[in-house]
C-alpha cells in the first residue's frame, strides 16, 4: 500500500508544477496582445509609497496610505530590485502560485487548480498592477491549515490576510465557528493569540508612532461613498443619469448616501446569516470552503464599493467548491471576469463619464449575485428510503 500511495503523492506534485507553469505562462502573455494596451495601473502609487520609506519616511505619519499596514511589505520590497513595475508584476505572480500550491494542499480537485493555473488570462491586467493575489495568498493558506485541523496556523494566517486587506474580516466569523466544532474552546482559545500576533505586529508600531494617520486610512475605507461599479450604482447609472465624482481614490456617485447605507446593512445582514446557518450545520472541510467563498462573494456583490480587483479574492477559494456546485460556481465567476473584461479597463471612462454599457456593468454585478445564491444554497438532504 505504500508505493502506490507514494505514486500518487509523487504525480500530484508534479501535477501541481506542470500547473505551475501554465500559470506563469499565463501571466507572461498578460504582458503581450491586447492585455498591454489600455492598462489602468495602481503600481505607481504603490512605488511611491515604497520608495518613500526606502528615504525614511513614516507610513501613515509622514505620507498618507490608502491601505493597511500588511500591505506596506508588497510596495517596499520591489524598490530593491531594478525596475519596480516589472518586479511587483512577478511578485503578484509568485503569490499567484502560492495560491495555487496552497489550494492543493488544501486538497482541490484537478480541475480547480487548472481553473486557478489559467486565472490570469481571466484578469487580464489588473493581476499585474493590484496587490490582491498577496492577501488572498494568506486566505487560502488560512483554508488550507484549517482543513488540516492546524488551528493556529489557520488564525495568524487569516489575521495576516486582515492586515493586508480588511476584506478578509468576512471570515473571522467562521474560523471561530469552524475552531469551536472542531477543538472545542480550550483550543480556540489558544489559537487565536497567534492571529492576535500577526495583527499586533502589523497595526501597532503605527498605531505608537502614527495613531491618527491610521485611523484616517482606517475611517477612509469604512466611509467611502456608493463606488461607480457597485450594484447599487449600476442600477442607478443603467435607469437614471447620477452624478460621477472623484472621492477616496475612487469614482463615486454623489448624493447617494441612504443608498449606500442601505447597501452596507443587507451586506452585514447577508453576511450574519451566513455566519449563522454555517454554526448550524456539520463542520466539514466542503462546508468551510462553500460559506467561505459565499461570504467573499457577499461581501464584493453586496458592497458599496466593487473594484474588478476585487473578483481576484474569488478566483482560489470559489475553485475550492466541490461537486456539481462547484462547477457551477467556477462557471458564473467565469461569465463575471468577461463581462468585467469587456469594459474594463478598455472602455472604463466610457462608463464612469457616459454610462455606456452600464448594463454590462450591471450584468456583471447580478452574476455576482446568481453566484452567492448557487454558494448559499441550501444543500438538498438525501432521500429516504420507504
Amino acid at each position: 500500500m505504500v508505493l502506490p500511495l507514494r505514486r500518487d503523492h509523487a504525480a500530484r506534485c508534479l501535477t501541481v508544477a506542470a500547473l505551475a507553469v501554465v500559470f506563469l505562462g499565463c501571466w507572461e502573455v498578460l504582458h503581450h496582445w491586447f492585455y498591454a494596451h489600455h492598462v489602468i495601473s495602481d503600481t505607481p502609487t504603490y512605488q511611491g509609497d515604497g520608495l518613500a520609506m526606502r528615504h525614511g519616511l513614516l507610513p501613515y505619519r509622514d505620507i498618507p496610505v490608502e491601505y493597511p499596514p500588511g500591505a506596506l511589505p508588497v510596495f517596499l520590497a520591489p524598490t530593491y530590485f531594478t525596475g519596480y513595475v516589472e518586479s511587483f508584476g512577478w511578485m503578484m505572480a509568485g503569490c499567484g502560485v502560492a495560491c495555487l500550491v496552497l489550494a492543493a494542499l488544501a486538497g482541490a480537485q484537478l480541475r480547480a487548480l487548472a481553473f486557478i493555473a489559467v486565472s490570469p488570462l481571466l484578469i487580464g491586467s489588473l493581476a499585474l498592477s493590484r496587490f490582491d493575489f498577496w492577501p488572498t495568498m494568506f486566505v487560502v493558506a488560512a483554508l488550507a491549515a484549517f482543513a488540516h485541523d492546524r488551528h493556529r496556523i489557520g488564525w495568524a494566517a487569516v489575521c495576516a490576510a486582515v492586515a493586508a486587506k480588511l476584506f478578509a474580516l468576512a471570515l473571522v466569523p467562521l474560523m471561530v465557528v469552524w475552531t469551536l466544532h472542531r477543538r472545542g474552546g480550550r483550543a480556540l482559545a489558544r489559537s487565536v493569540p497567534w492571529g492576535l500576533a500577526v495583527l499586533a505586529a502589523a497595526f501597532v508600531p503605527f498605531l505608537v508612532l502614527a495613531p491618527h494617520g491610521l485611523w484616517d486610512s482606517l475611517w477612509g475605507e469604512a466611509s467611502r461613498p456608493l463606488q461607480v461599479e457597485s450594484l447599487a450604482a449600476a442600477f442607478l447609472t443603467t435607469f437614471s443619469h447620477p452624478t460621477v465624482i472623484a472621492t477616496h481614490g475612487s469614482l463615486n456617485l454623489a448624493g447617494e448616501g441612504t443608498v449606500a447605507a442601505a447597501t452596507t446593512f443587507v451586506e452585514i445582514l447577508v453576511l450574519f446569516f451566513l455566519w449563522v446557518g454555517f454554526a448550524c450545520g456539520p463542520a466539514t472541510v466542503d462546508r468551510l470552503f462553500r460559506y467561505s467563498a459565499a461570504c467573499l462573494c457577499a461581501f464584493i456583490a453586496l458592497g458599496k464599493v466593487l473594484s474588478p480587483q476585487f473578483l481576484i479574492w474569488l478566483v482560489p477559494v470559489v475553485a475550492l467548491v466541490r461537486g456539481r456546485r462547484g462547477y457551477l460556481a467556477a462557471a458564473l465567476l467565469t461569465a463575471a471576469w468577461i463581462a468585467t473584461d469587456v469594459f474594463f479597463p478598455k472602455r472604463y471612462f466610457e462608463y464612469i463619464f457616459g454610462f455606456h454599457l452600464a448594463w454590462l456593468v450591471l450584468t456583471r454585478d447580478l452574476l455576482l449575485i446568481a453566484l452567492l445564491v448557487t454558494l448559499s444554497r441550501p444543500e438538498r438532504e438525501p432521500a429516504r428510503s420507504s
